[in-house]
């Protein structure tokens, strides 16, 4: 049990918001982080992950791949404080390719941000992302971005969040004007109205001019142009108290309504106003379910599990670092915690706290925080770590099956060490799921990924960060399946002896030698499945 006092690690923990961003590709998600950064003072300058060709890049982008194509590969944590609060982001790849990123990192996560383009809505991408939410039970808090450009009538956007996505909203403001004439937004808290000003203010930020008028004022018309867009203005804001939803905090918390901001990103404008609100509405770090019950996130005693396992944040120093949610009490200084799966004492020295890829030494941490510790190699995703007597642990982490196969072995057989480090390691950050055949050796790796711009992330990383270079030939495998027989647990390598299989099935293993069989189409699965009654093949697993 920790020794820092219950009354401290429940302070620290009240004022801690732990969140990550999720979108649909384009729609803003990093030039979006990169502003509450800058409201945090973290950072003095804001990168465009569209300025691919300048010498400034998003923070959170900081892998080299990523500065050169201007997308996010890979999630990103960054922690600073603001208020009075102590905030921790979580900036998660939109692209659809590396969504298993995105799926780990939100098991981190206490709430979440969506992002919707005005002038899309509601993206497929942003449908599974919000998906995953609402499997997790997580608040939503939605903001319309790039307002200042051409948009959809937002009443259309509502409807579509409820349509589609299934959820209702609340605005919490309302814009003003569209069409590519946005003026700015009425905030219904404040009563007032907040004009949109193009021409940039500190730190490329619009400027904000705020009236302390409400719709009745006579001063209105003055100030909008026109007695059509204050009357438009007026009705709109009747509709929405006479027949929208009501504001209810319990209802956001379980995660049925979203509070709904509009505002422009990369102008600025709305963004403070929308930090604001959201860090008095969103939850503190919260309790965690195990197989000890509901683990309360003020306990004293400190646990944690692992969601994600970086290589090489540092090229110069070759580093490896697992990344940590603190679940409950509070970190120490090289205090000792219990890793379950193995029964293993390990010290926690030395644990980093991050924004992107800079990270520093931190002397304490509470629940809802990230550390990162380093890895020589005793850590998989989904490790779950304690102190006390209990052997907590908590919801394993999904593994999503891959959807495209390639066989890959490097090009010069002299470099085969640094070939299996990386392939290695870079399969225990679940950037890509690695198999091997039982009747080969390892010279060739069948690999796996959830999509296909990961295998331009692997041969990149491991020429870059290994010095290898490698030959790839796509497979004509499209599902992988997790193989149970007879009953048990886990099936064993002899068991594919047993199996009556098509000519084209492939056996293999996985990383932890489970068997594993790679289909080429469904009739090939159901016809592995008539053949074979005592199997039972499992298209999703846990890390």
């Amino acid at each position: 049990m920790s020794p820092v006092p219950e009354k401290q690690i429940r302070r620290e923990v009240a004022r801690r918001r732990t969140f990550a961003i999720i979108s649909h590709p384009d729609a803003g998600k990093t030039t979006m982080t990169e502003k509450l950064l800058l409201y945090g003072g973290a950072i003095h300058l804001a990168g465009s992950v569209k300025a691919r060709k300048a010498s400034r890049h998003a923070t959170s982008d900081w892998m080299e791949i990523e500065k050169q194509r201007g997308i996010s590969v890979t999630s990103s944590v960054m922690q600073f404080d603001y208020d009075g609060y102590c905030i921790n982001i979580l900036d998660t790849p939109g692209h659809q390719d590396f969504s298993e990123d995105t799926y780990r990192t939100l098991c981190a996560a206490d709430a979440a941000v969506m992002l919707l383009d005005g002038a899309k809505g509601v993206e497929p991408q942003t449908i599974k992302l919000f998906q995953v939410c609402r499997l997790r039970h997580i608040p939503i808090f939605t903001f319309i971005n790039k307002m200042d450009r051409a948009a959809l009538p937002p009443l259309d956007l509502m409807d579509e969040l409820e349509q589609v996505l299934g959820i209702f909203s609340y605005p919490m403001n309302w814009p003003i004007g569209r069409d590519g004439r946005f003026r700015g937004i009425y905030n219904r808290q404040s009563g007032k109205v907040e004009f949109f000003d193009e021409h940039s203010g500190d730190h490329g930020a619009s400027k904000v001019k705020a009236l302390s008028v409400d719709l009745a004022s006579p001063d209105l018309p003055r100030e909008l142009g026109s007695d059509a867009d204050v009357q438009k203005l007026r009705d709109d804001i009747t509709l929405l108290e006479e027949a929208g939803e009501t504001f209810s905090l319990e209802r956001v918390l379980k995660g049925e309504l979203t509070p709904l901001f509009f505002g422009s990103a990369l102008t600025n404008f709305g963004v403070e106003t929308f930090l604001k609100a959201f860090l008095k509405m969103a939850p503190p770090p919260l309790d965690r379910s195990s197989n000890q019950g509901v683990i309360p996130s003020a306990s004293p005693c400190f646990s944690g599990f692992v969601f994600k396992i970086q290589a090489n944040m540092n090229p110069d120093h070759r580093d490896r670092l697992a990344f940590i949610r603190i679940c409950s009490g509070a970190y120490e200084k090289n205090m000792e915690v219990r890793q379950v799966r193995t029964k293993k004492s390990i010290r926690l020295a030395q644990p980093q706290q991050f924004m992107a890829q800079d990270h520093k030494v931190v002397e304490e941490a509470y629940a809802g925080d990230i550390i990162g510790v380093f890895d020589p190699g005793i850590y998989r995703i989904g490790d779950s770590l304690c102190e006390g007597s209990e052997d907590i642990v908590f919801a394993g982490i999904p593994v999503f099956p891959p959807e495209h196969f390639a066989a890959i072995s490097a090009r010069d057989s002299m470099k085969r060490k640094q070939f299996l480090k990386g392939m290695e390691q870079l399969a225990q950050e679940g950037a890509i799921q690695i198999y091997k055949r039982p009747d080969i050796g390892t010279e060739t790796f069948v690999v796996g990924v959830v999509g296909v711009l990961q295998f331009d992330v692997l041969e990149y990383r491991l020429r870059f960060e290994y010095n290898v270079d490698i030959r790839s030939q796509m497979l004509n495998y499209r599902y992988a399946r997790w193989l149970k027989i007879h009953g048990k647990a886990e099936a064993l390598v002899s068991d594919f002896d047993d199996l009556t299989l098509t000519s084209t099935t492939m056996k293999v293993l996985d990383a932890h030698e489970r068997p594993v069989l790679l289909f080429e189409s469904d009739w090939a699965i159901n016809w592995v499945l008539e053949r074979n009654r005592d199997i039972e093949l499992v298209d999703i697993g846990e890390a």
